[in-house]
């Protein structure tokens, strides 16, 4: 067996690309009309997980200096910013095609990117202080974080809710 280098930007490519098309996948047959339903008051619904986690893509892409590549939605941080909190549907949020849309734009867009980031500016000092760098110290530890683990939690809440509302396993 031959063992190839795999360089940073590889290791954290391969798996985002995974959650994607997790994250795809467990969206697909959600009608619309539910993706904003808390079957509990404690649940994150679908509309809320994809909102935030498609506000992360610009932030890898500020962080490894592609801000010309940046696309933002006006009013979507205050409705789903790390902090906010997931209401009952009352027509805050947008369509799930909307939101399902902007997701994996955003997502394929910094992928793409991503593969042709120098590997140095991954070894640079994460540019947030404070907690998020002492849990990411650097570039590369937090882009990885943020496409990687951070998006499954969020792809997790989405499986559970799709097992509370009487959906099956996507896998």
């Amino acid at each position: 067996m031959t063992a190839t280098a795999q360089t940073m930007i590889d290791i954290i490519l391969g798996p985002a690309r995974v959650s994607l098309g997790y994250g795809g996948m467990l969206v697909k047959d959600i009608p619309a009309e539910r993706f904003a339903f808390r079957p509990h008051p404690t649940m994150n619904h679908p509309a809320f997980c994809i909102g935030h986690l498609s506000l992360y893509p610009n932030r890898v892409l500020d962080f490894v200096g592609r801000k010309d590549l940046m696309v933002e939605r006006s009013g979507w941080p205050e409705l789903f910013k790390a902090g906010v909190a997931c209401v009952d549907d009352d027509g805050r949020y947008p369509a799930k095609d909307e939101l399902v849309g902007y997701y994996t734009e955003r997502h394929e867009a910094v992928l793409n990117a991503l593969a042709d980031v120098d590997e140095s500016v991954l070894a640079q000092p994460n540019p947030v202080e404070g907690r998020f760098r002492q849990m990411c110290p650097t570039v590369g530890i937090a882009v990885n974080f943020m496409l990687n683990a951070h998006h499954m939690s969020h792809l997790g809440q989405i499986s559970a809710w799709r097992r509370a509302v009487g959906l099956p396993s996507v896998m």
